[in-house]
């Protein structure tokens, strides 16, 4: 019995992706072990310090917690583990986040980036949620899209967008609601 979540950033998005992971497990799945499940997601989702720069995946097997990704600091990294934690029925808590090398360049254009896509206004409505949904995740200036949009445009609009601001390389892998199979509430 196993859940994996990778934070695509929504709040609103908090209920479908944790049904979405534990639709992976069978139908047998306890109760008890899909409530841990979804309150060791929001407990990294409701965290004040993850951001749209930010990739955390959650693994919960049987109150064992995976914590794997990459945050911008160290800090941010021990304080979702101390949440996670302090989650009833987590039994324990492995934590394989990994924190991105220090970088003023990556920093700048995370920063470039995050302004021209959430800036524009066909992106407007991605930015007035709690948890905005498209993640920019910069390494070494490579640059990886990642999260949930609403539409193929957007996908294409936000590469655009993210190519303007000259990243040495690009990935996208966001993804639209008809790829995962489910609609998301507030984004439609």
């Amino acid at each position: 019995m196993c859940a994996r979540v990778s934070l695509f950033g929504a709040g609103i998005m908090l209920c479908f992706l944790a049904t979405a992971a534990l639709a992976e497990q069978p139908v047998s799945v306890n109760p008890t072990q899909r409530k841990v499940s979804l309150e060791v997601w929001a407990a990294v989702t409701r965290s004040p310090h993850v951001t749209i720069f930010d990739d955390v995946n959650v693994t919960v097997r049987e109150g064992r917690v995976t914590l794997t990704g990459k945050v911008t600091n160290d800090s941010k990294r021990r304080e979702i583990t101390r949440r996670v934690a302090s989650v009833a029925g987590v039994r324990e808590v492995q934590d394989d986040l990994r924190v991105f090398p220090s970088s003023k360049l990556d920093d700048e254009l995370r920063e470039r980036i995050g302004r021209a896509i959430y800036g524009n206004a066909g992106f407007w409505h991605y930015a007035m949620l709690p948890n905005p949904s498209i993640h920019i995740i910069v390494e070494g200036s490579h640059v990886t899209l990642q999260g949930i949009v609403r539409t193929e445009l957007d996908r294409t609009m936000a590469q655009a967008l993210a190519l303007q601001c000259s990243p040495l390389s690009l990935t996208n892998e966001l993804k639209t609601p008809r790829e995962i199979g489910h609609s998301l509430d507030g984004l439609e």
